[in-house]
């Protein structure tokens, strides 16, 4: 059987030349047009997406537990406290430690701080 004139001589190198272009276009435009991510990204986006469920969650809950168990003291130091440092008044406290952790939530201490910041501006 006699080999196709495209496989042969100058053929071959167009063909060659074609396909690895075809790689190369199709890869470019699957990641900067479609989307496609490597798994690096996509365990880096699921990790952020989930801190942000995390802090979501437990935010309005650090709220309750500051407005239910906060003695006089904390509320007055919350409230003459800068603002840009409530948040460690909240980590401090322990309102912001998540349950089955030791250490509070650096991240729930600071949504939760805005939050109590809102409505200590909506009380005045």
């Amino acid at each position: 059987m006699p080999t196709p004139k495209m496989f042969e001589g100058e053929s071959i190198k167009r063909l060659i030349q074609g396909a690895v272009l075809g790689v190369i276009l199709t890869l470019a435009g699957g990641f900067y047009f479609l989307g496609w991510v490597t798994a690096g990204t996509a365990e880096r986006m699921a990790a952020d997406r989930a801190s942000a469920a995390v802090v979501a969650a437990y935010a309005p809950v650090c709220v309750e537990r500051f407005n239910a168990s906060a003695t006089e003291e904390q509320r007055a130091a919350f409230s003459k406290e800068d603002s840009w440092n409530r948040d460690n008044l909240i980590e401090e406290a322990g309102f912001a430690t998540t349950p089955g952790s030791d250490s509070p939530n650096g991240e729930v201490a600071d949504e939760c701080a805005k939050l109590l910041t809102a409505n200590l501006d909506k009380k005045s």
